[in-house]
């Protein structure tokens, strides 16, 4: 999660652009960088790695304007070296920008046939490119912005800085939070307000689609058709920023709306977005080629990821692969010498039975790799391989960003088992990574769909017990999503691969009990028709989560839907997770339980 902030004042911004960047650094990043104007001229001061040495350049070559962005990045498209640091300028503008801008190469072609030259890797450098040349075409920064914003595809939030205009900062959101907060003669512009706490408690938080042009006097937001609009001002002590929801009203749902964000952090560090090519994050060694068999090992919510991590591997990579839950891994003893490597799965790396699992493989002789959130965690420090998550802290007990970003992370991970395997050709792998490079844009897309989901979540409020089903990657999904409910609202659900509806499941059906049915309009769409219809003949409640295509089909009367955009099938569990996320939330809410603390669970389970 990359970090923005912008402020506008009458006294130099330089020390709290640095400050704001430093109360962010729990977001992770590579390098960073802050632009001012000092007598109306853009300057910049730009570092690889950590804000000290930003901080040394600043001390070296101080920056003295009144207005300025500044921003830390995580490396997507190109390496973390200081001409792919951000902000990204021509001699118009300044930007800085958190997401994927997903049509950035077409984007690109079109400014390089009229002339423009690149001077760095990033998708975000198009984006100065195009408000440039809207300037030079006579428009204002405001409308100049409004019309490249149009273009742009993908989730991104964007941070704008203007030569020669010393009252003006805009910015805009699509998918990815932005704040602005209102001083005293100045106004400040974050990615959260934990960056704007020293400086104001008054803060007002983008909705999606919106953008908003800051000056000394005030701030005026549109909406993504340019049309003026209001948005609630809050407020609250500064230090309470410190552990704060934004506009939302639980941190479940604050995590979910991250998502977009998040996921292409994740995806950036397993894919080189310039090249569309995979690798290994940090440099590491780790070799598909010599793998032939896995053993893959979790807890929870983890474990279903691993699940999909079975599919994606063996789909895409064809390595087959042993699936445990980690409580189970270490007692069964099973044989592992014909195991090459043995992957675990955890958000926290603390997760004790997952951790002994590890010790267990490692005290076996098998190379280890772990996929975690939090890269100092135990589990982290004791496997060969560290495959970073970059969720950033999830406060909700029930994982919902932490989940999608390890689909994503084992997505790209099979990618690259295939091309290291000689199974994905290059033309392939591109084709894959560019997909991959969808999700969020896509999962954007399913938020949006929240209020449909909380109509149907007054229904399934009012139920004692429910039924979850889907075949192939909608399988791991529909055991997650029937965790999630039990979790978070305390209604007695389960998870069913559909093709086992007859073979017990079906006697509980009955007009009472709702049955949630995953089946996007793939190769497996038929027969999870015919499990629908077995459930609607006994009088069972169907919400079917599914495509247009399968939403037009009529496969069964009656049905409930949730339409999804189409995409390709790698991205199903990832995107199609969401709705269920907001399902159990809202059920939840509707239930007047505690989100984010639910009875009996805690976020990190240490002991056995």
């Amino acid at each position: 999660m990359c970090g923005i902030i912008g402020i506008i004042s009458r006294q130099p911004v330089a020390d709290r652009l640095v400050d704001a960047l430093k109360r962010l650094e729990y977001r992770g990043y590579d390098s960073a960088g802050i632009a001012t104007l000092e007598a109306g001229v853009l300057t910049r001061r730009r570092a690889e790695g950590k804000l000290v040495n930003l901080a040394k350049r600043l001390e070296d070559a101080p920056l003295r304007g009144s207005i300025g962005i500044g921003h830390t990045r995580w490396a997507t498209h190109g390496a973390p070296t200081e001409p792919n640091a951000h902000p990204h300028a021509t001699k118009a503008l300044a930007v800085v920008h958190n997401g994927i801008i997903e049509n950035y190469r077409d984007l690109k072609a079109e400014l390089e046939a009229e002339g423009v030259t690149f001077e760095s890797q990033t998708d975000t450098e198009t984006v100065a490119h195009l408000v440039t040349r809207e300037l030079a075409r006579g428009l204002s920064p405001k409308d100049a912005v409004h019309a490249v914003l149009g273009r742009l595809e993908g989730a991104f939030s964007l941070g704008f800085l203007f030569n020669g205009n010393e009252d003006i900062l805009i910015g805009a959101r699509r998918g990815s939070p932005l704040a602005v907060g209102e001083g005293e003669g100045e106004m400040f512009l974050g990615s959260d307000a934990i960056a704007l706490s020293p400086f104001t408690d008054t803060v007002r938080y983008l909705e999606e689609g919106d953008f908003v042009v800051l000056t000394h006097d005030g701030v005026e937001i549109f909406d993504e058709h340019a049309r003026p609009v209001t948005r609630e001002i809050r407020r609250a002590v500064g230090k309470a920023f410190y552990v704060d929801k934004g506009n939302h009203r639980h941190f479940m749902q604050k995590e979910i709306y991250e998502q977009p964000e998040v996921l292409s952090h994740t995806l950036g560090a397993f894919v080189d977005m310039t090249t569309g090519r995979t690798r290994i994050p940090n440099g590491q060694s780790l070799d598909f080629a010599k793998v032939n068999r896995m053993a893959l090992s979790a807890c929870g919510t983890g474990y279903y990821a691993a699940l999909v991590g079975r599919y994606y591997f063996e789909r895409y990579a064809r390595i087959p692969c042993d699936l445990d839950v980690a409580s189970e891994f270490r007692y069964r003893e099973s044989p592992l010498g014909d195991v090459d490597l043995a992957l675990f799965v955890s958000q926290s790396g603390e997760t004790a039975d997952t951790l002994a699992s590890l010790r267990y493989a490692k005290a076996e002789g098998l190379q280890t790799a772990a996929v975690v959130n939090v890269q100092e965690s135990t589990i982290a420090r004791e496997s060969d391989f560290v495959l970073p998550t970059l969720a950033g802290p999830e406060i909700g007990v029930a994982s919902t960003k932490a989940f999608t970003c390890q689909l994503m992370a084992l997505a790209a991970l099979a990618i690259k088992a295939g091309v290291d395997r000689g199974v994905i050709s290059p033309e392939r792998e591109l084709e894959l990574t560019r997909i991959l490079a969808e999700a969020p844009r896509l999962t954007n897309e399913a938020i949006r769909l929240e209020d449909r989901i909380e109509v149907l979540s007054r229904d399934m409020a009012t139920k004692r017990h429910a039924l979850f089903l889907g075949r192939g990657f909608s399988f791991p999904l529909a055991l997650e999503g029937a965790l999630k409910l039990k979790e978070i609202s305390y209604i007695h659900a389960e998870g069913y691969a559909a093709g086992e509806l007859k073979h017990g499941p079906i006697a509980l059906i009955d007009e009472t009990m709702p049955v949630v049915v995953i089946a996007p309009h793939d190769r497996s769409f038929e027969k999870t028709v015919s499990n629908m219809q077995e459930v609607a003949a006994r009088g069972g409640e169907i919400i079917l989560v599914t495509d247009a295509k399968g939403a037009a089909s009529g496969a069964v009367e009656g049905a409930e839907m949730i339409v999804l955009p189409d995409m390709p099938e790698i991205l199903t569990p990832i995107v199609y997770a969401i709705p269920l996320q907001l399902l159990a939330y809202h059920t939840a809410i509707q239930m007047g339980t505690d989100v984010d603390q639910p009875r009996n669970l805690a976020k990190s389970v240490t002991v056995e």
